[in-house]
């Protein structure tokens, strides 16, 4: 397993992260997967050397957290944990945004769902338009100051939105993002417009959230093939939204000839190419079962090479929108390592 900084701190992490979206019990939850399970899946993990373990107050309406903190019994010092805040937790007009009052509040029953008393990666897990950024970035930065968090990211922020939360730190001197954790697939591949070029620019590492877009990326989607039963996206394209299903089905033809070529798993293939993309520190999986886990562990040892990478590119290469095409072709004397980030291939 390869560890990687985290943004501009000093925080390694492990380039595949374990997420926790399916665990859960009960008519409010997301997964199935109960404490038994849960230990056994967080177990083989940590012996393959993940040390990232990523949750949120919202998953199963809490429950999520429960278990990962009965999960990590004996275990809190060995792993960086981290959640969210944002969505509703309640009926109550301020049950939900990222309000001083919501942000410190979840906070708290955070470290008590988790049994912890410090949270390591504290994420806003979606932009509050109604509260001013400078109150966002306040509570925050009054949590690490408090000793109840120890670093904090932002979600799912548009790119003029994390500007906004780095300036209000700045001016203050205060807790500064680390990281964005975003959907960044080869299938879905918009954050390079503008949320790669700023975390290579502003220093914040890149944690994949969705990286096989619910299972689209595996290989098990074919054209023409009746689309496999139990899947998230069995009936319908739910997230990501598909726009291009020719585009996506060409994607899949390529991962697939990769992945037999190399004699690995499509996920596997579909995973490598995100680890291997500027910015980007870690990738989180999921999984409803061991195995699920076990093949997205593999990840982790597989480089493709430059042949590979650029079929991946060439089939899943996005058009450049407006401002971006015109400074490709205007504006390539002057550009940074962060602008060719995106622009190089069009140069």
């Amino acid at each position: 397993m390869e560890y990687r900084l985290l943004g501009r701190s000093g925080l390694k992490v492990s380039t595949i992260a374990m997420g926790t979206m399916t665990f859960g019990r009960g008519k409010d939850a997301i997964g199935s997967v109960g404490l038994k399970e849960a230990r056994r899946q967080i177990d083989l993990c940590f012996d393959h050397g993940v040390n990232l373990i990523d949750t949120a107050n919202v998953y199963s309406a809490g429950r999520s957290e429960e278990i990962t903190g009965a999960a990590l019994k004996g275990k809190r010092a060995d792993v960086i944990l981290a959640t969210k805040v944002r969505f509703g937790m309640g009926g109550g007009p301020n049950d939900r945004g990222l309000s001083r009052h919501h942000i410190i509040n979840e906070c708290q029953a955070s470290l008590k769902r988790l049994q912890t008393d410090w949270i390591d990666l504290y994420q806003v897990h979606q932009w509050d338009g109604q509260t001013p950024i400078e109150e966002i970035m306040a509570a925050l930065d009054y949590l690490v100051s408090a000793g109840h968090v120890r670093y904090i990211g932002c979600s799912n922020w548009s790119g003029w939105h994390i500007m906004k939360g780095l300036a209000a730190a700045d001016r203050t001197g205060g807790a500064r993002f680390v990281s964005q954790q975003i959907h960044y697939t080869v299938e879905a591949r918009e954050a390079e417009y503008e949320l790669v070029p700023i975390s290579l620019a502003e220093g914040l590492g890149i944690l994949v959230w969705s990286p096989l877009a619910g299972g689209l990326l595996t290989g098990k989607f074919r054209r023409g093939k009746k689309r496999p039963s139990g899947t998230r996206h069995a009936k319908q394209w739910a997230e990501p939204p598909i726009r291009d299903v020719e585009r996506l089905y060409d994607i899949i033809e390529v991962i697939v000839e990769i992945a037999k070529a190399r004699k690995v798993s499509g996920a596997q293939v579909a995973l490598a190419w995100a680890l291997g993309r500027p910015g980007v520190t870690s990738a989180i999986v999921g999984g409803r079962n061991m195995e699920q886990f076990e093949d997205s562990l593999g990840a982790a040892d597989l480089i493709l090479t430059e042949d590979e990478r650029q079929r991946l590119d060439d089939v899943s290469k996005l058009p450049l929108i407006y401002p971006y095409w015109h400074q490709a072709n205007t504006a390539s004397d002057r550009l940074s390592a962060a602008d060719r980030a995106l622009l190089s291939p069009y140069l």
